[in-house]
């Protein structure tokens, strides 16, 4: 298949990326066994460190509303808990009528 010669139409050329070209010389491929590969190597480590650089590099975007949010709930926990209560309902008790 493929390889030197006259072209005529209809002849299978080969499959993408092998069009009947002369073979190629000089073309060094380097291969690990598939027992030997280690996809996961340093992944628990990297994991550790680059949890910790990402979250250092954003804690101020995130931080300060939900601290905001935090103080803001607090308030009004209180601030109800207050109202509801005996001494709340005597302060407002003229507003409401």
């Amino acid at each position: 298949m493929g390889g030197s010669g006259e072209r005529l139409p209809g002849q299978y050329l080969g499959n993408w990326g092998n069009f009947g070209s002369p073979a190629q010389k000089g073309i060094i491929t380097y291969a690990v066994s598939q027992n030997r590969q280690r996809p996961l190597a340093g992944t628990a480590h990297a994991a550790v460190f680059n949890t910790f650089r990402r979250t250092r590099a954003q804690i101020l975007y995130w931080s300060i509303p939900i601290l905001i949010g935090y103080e803001t709930m607090q308030w009004a926990i209180e601030r109800n808990e207050y109202l509801n209560s005996k001494a709340g309902r005597a302060e407002y008790a003229e507003e409401e009528e």
